[in-house]
């Protein structure tokens, strides 16, 4: 796809056909409902040039075996603004995905409000929010794909306001556009990779993988499930720790199977769901999303066996909204020494996101399941971990803190590390014992 493709070029590029759906009539004043000298000279001048009557084609479409409602700005239909007959489409395509209950696609290219139509184009975000809401609570899952530029509001409603957010490479993003920055500002900071950094998009994604891609992503997501999802078999070690300190160090052996491996071993395939749409990302340090497991979609939210920052939390908090939302059993996997606890963590509200992950987790939708497969530290891995379906390896284990920390805090010597960490029976058959995690898990059966 070139740069500032047509909306039919982009519908071709992520689907064989589509058939346009019906839209609404509006009867339309000289010039607008603001009597603009010369408004319809410019949509007359913006038909010619496109072949469009509007800055939106709206159709129904197969993405890669999946139906789905597809929505496609023309930019070069007035900067593929939106004003009240675009709000017209826009409600009338929201509406046709509820009743028929399929997905919605935005491929967005928008400079955003049209200046013609003053306020009345301005609260066509308004409507485009309220059917956001609508196609949400009906369950069914909304994907933006932004293209070259998605500024303005539609990068604010379509756009941001997505479950998931895809954009093409060098694509300028941003909420204000090229002509109304400030002196000065940089450039570099409305782009769509700007953005996926920033936590407000997910990933980049190449014209020529979009089609596949964006066929993963809805294939996986509307594919609801009531049965829990099953724990991961173990990778590593096959026998128990014989003491607590065994149990840590065990834990954190650089030779024990990381957090790549399990979710390799339980998934044929999946699509990463990254960024806590507040300005944060932590993809070292959680990683979540939706994959295929046995012929059924289960969603994950994985720690790495780093400290976890907040962003990381607030994105798992998302990611078991959104899945339960969707009716998708949640997977998490717990491997932490803790939370992030530097000064940047605070400033970035570590307690808050912390929090707010204790909260999804406690009130999910969907059947949770846990499997701590290295490091369980304190609040920052109970936080992740679900209530009455939490399982272990036998080469992890789980505690209040750190012994070490432990230690320190009971104003113990550095050489009473070892018997605190017995004291605090923190091996997985402590665990099991005492009512903390329902099992252990073993290896599979064509395990060595």
């Amino acid at each position: 796809m070139t740069d500032r493709a047509s909306a039919r070029e982009a519908l071709a590029l992520v689907t064989g056909g589509f058939t346009e759906l019906p839209y609404p009539e509006r009867e339309s004043a000289p010039d607008g409902p603001l009597g603009w000298p010369g408004y319809d000279a410019a949509r007359a001048r913006a038909a010619a040039r496109t072949g469009e009557d509007e800055s939106v084609v709206c159709a129904v479409a197969d993405v890669e075996g999946t139906r789905a409602v597809l929505i496609a700005f023309e930019f070069g239909f007035l900067g593929g603004s939106l004003g009240e007959r675009t709000g017209d489409r826009l409600e009338a395509a929201y509406a046709h995905a509820v009743t028929h209950r399929l997905p919605l696609v935005s491929l967005v290219a928008t400079g955003g409000s049209r200046m013609q139509e003053g306020m009345l184009a301005l609260t066509q975000l308004q409507r485009v929010a309220r059917a956001s809401a609508r196609a949400r609570e009906a369950g069914l899952p909304l994907i933006a794909v932004l293209r070259d530029p998605t500024t303005g509001g539609g990068w604010a409603t379509l756009g941001a306001g997505a479950d998931v957010v895809l954009a093409l490479p060098g694509a300028q993003v941003g909420f204000a556009g090229s002509r109304v920055r400030p002196p000065g500002a940089d450039p570099t900071a409305y782009t769509a990779e700007a953005q996926v950094a920033a936590g407000a998009a997910d990933a980049v994604v190449r014209p020529e993988e979009l089609r596949a891609t964006l066929g993963r992503w809805l294939r996986l997501l509307t594919r609801p499930s009531a049965d829990p999802a099953p724990p991961p078999f173990a990778l590593g070690a096959a026998d128990l720790p014989a003491t607590g300190w065994d149990a840590v160090r065990r834990a954190r052996s650089p030779h024990r199977p990381r957090t790549a491996a399990y979710l390799d071993a339980y998934f044929t395939s999946r699509v990463t769901l990254s960024g806590d749409r507040c300005g944060g990302a932590d993809p070292d340090g959680m990683l979540c999303g939706f994959g295929d497991h046995e012929g059924r979609t289960v969603a994950y939210a994985a720690q790495t066996g780093t400290a976890t920052r907040p962003a990381g939390y607030r994105t798992a908090a998302r990611l078991v909204r959104l899945a339960g939302r969707l009716g998708i059993p949640v997977l998490t996997l717990v491997d932490t020494p803790g939370a992030a606890n530097d000064a940047e963590a605070e400033r970035q509200g570590a307690g808050p996101a912390i929090a707010d992950l204790f909260a999804a987790v406690a009130a999910a939708r969907t059947p949770l399941t846990t499997l701590v497969i290295g490091e369980g530290g304190s609040g920052g891995a109970l936080a992740l971990a679900a209530p009455h379906n939490t399982w272990a390896t036998p080469d992890s284990y789980f505690s209040v803190i750190a012994p070490e920390l432990a230690a320190a805090i009971l104003k113990r010597p550095p050489s009473e590390v070892r018997p605190t960490a017995d004291a605090l029976r923190i091996r997985p058959q402590d665990l099991v014992e005492l009512g903390v995690v329902r099992g252990i898990v073993g290896r599979g059966p064509e395990s060595p």
